[in-house]
């Protein structure tokens, strides 16, 4: 009975420790209201940035929330801040978004020396409000969120070690020539719904960007293929802007492309080898004038053409050759509000032998009224017992489903 009571206070004693550990802190007061719905940020703890060892509880801005299971990082977003608060020596991870801020001055980081990750979007800071040099000072930090500002100009200079640079909805105009130098670890910058035109590539900005991997530039005034990007390039977003043409061999110095998105621009004739490309795996075109389909690459696994002005697949053009060592990849193809009056031939089953889905939708062969085909989405590789459920379910003869449209709602997002 004496070890028994032993253990037992051993047992009250642990208990009223861990109480004791969070009892100051009020979860809900912090977190209260509705969720924030912004894409999470991870990293690795296995790579953070080595820092001295300190006592519990670690400092915290009285007007941030520094929580005990994440001692390296301070969270003040949501909290209609006008200011940055100061910063304590030992934070990795700032998070500032979704406040009043105008300004980035140099006070609040003057002892950061380990930070690596800093989100100030959603604010109202301007280019001039920033204190030339105070980002570039920061010698660890590898990812900078300044998306959803009133920036005027590219926010440089900026840090050697920086990996990801997100500016997307601001109202950057002009990409200095220097501005994107000594960034050789960048590999992911999205520069999407600002007010970029053709002029910004006259002093090739992107062209020393060794590394980079990902460029988004959807949404400006682009009217030409951005020249001198980088051939380490494998994801490129020009969506919404006004691109009538791709020259011809274009896409030869950038042969890693993986994932190409060009929907929602002026595009009529594309060149029949464009995309002899051996990674590429995601094209959308969708959106545009086109008139003729193209060469399809091996790799390629989706496709989207919906919404032009096509009358006819000829999939001899698509696949001009069979070779039975080495079959195309292609599973899906969106056609839908095109200007076909059959569905596509049976040789492309030849071609491409593991397409599961044609989404073909409504057509526009009139000008007065949509039609469809006898078969809005075809799939394939259906026993006859699910082809029957699907034909009792209406499946086959209704809209078009999530899943034929999982591909195209992953929008070529920046948080990944």
């Amino acid at each position: 009975m004496g070890i028994l009571s032993h253990l037992s206070i051993l047992h009250l004693l642990g208990a009223a420790l861990v109480f004791c550990q969070y009892e100051d802190y009020d979860f809900d007061d912090e977190y209260g209201g509705e969720p924030d719905h912004q894409p999470p940020y991870y990293f690795n703890p296995n790579i953070q940035v080595e820092v001295p060892r300190f006592p519990f509880p670690v400092e915290c801005a009285k007007e941030c929330f520094c929580p005990p299971a994440f001692p390296l990082s301070m969270y003040c977003d949501h909290r209609k801040l006008k200011t940055i608060p100061n910063i304590p020596s030992h934070v990795q991870q700032l998070y500032l978004q979704n406040n009043n801020i105008e300004a980035v001055p140099a006070g609040p980081f003057t002892n950061v020396t380990f930070i690596r990750e800093i989100n100030l979007s959603y604010n109202n800071i301007k280019f001039h409000m920033i204190d030339h040099g105070v980002f570039a000072k920061l010698s660890n930090l590898v990812q900078l969120h300044l998306q959803h500002n009133e920036l005027e100009d590219f926010p440089f200079p900026l840090p050697s070690s920086l990996e990801r640079l997100l500016l997307g909805f601001n109202k950057i105009s002009r990409l200095p020539g220097n501005a994107m130098e000594g960034l050789p670890n960048m590999t992911m910058l999205d520069l999407c719904n600002n007010l970029l035109d053709d002029s910004v590539f006259k002093e090739k900005p992107f062209s020393n960007m060794k590394n980079l991997m990902q460029l988004n530039l959807c949404n400006n005034k682009l009217q030409t293929m951005p020249p001198d990007l980088p051939p380490s390039l494998r994801h490129l977003s020009l969506e919404n802007n006004s691109i009538s043409h791709i020259p011809e061999n274009y896409f030869n110095r950038l042969p890693q492309i993986i994932a190409l998105r060009m929907s929602h621009n002026n595009l009529q004739n594309i060149p029949h080898n464009a995309f002899n490309l051996s990674n590429l795996l995601e094209l959308n075109l969708g959106h545009n004038k086109l008139k003729q389909v193209f060469y399809i690459p091996r790799s390629l696994q989706h496709l989207y053409i919906e919404n032009n002005e096509i009358e006819n697949i000829n999939v001899t053009v698509m696949c001009p050759t069979l070779d039975p060592l080495n079959i195309k990849q292609l599973t899906y193809i969106r056609v839908d509000q095109n200007k076909l009056t059959s569905p596509i031939s049976t040789y492309a089953f030849f071609c491409f032998p593991l397409i599961r889905t044609i989404y073909y939708g409504e057509q526009n062969v009139t000008a007065s009224r949509p039609t469809q085909l006898r078969t809005p989405v075809f799939r394939r590789f259906l026993t006859p017992e699910e082809f029957q459920e699907a034909e009792d379910n209406h499946e086959t003869l209704n809209q078009e489903t999530e899943e034929d449209h999982e591909a195209e709602d992953s929008y070529f997002h920046p948080y990944y």
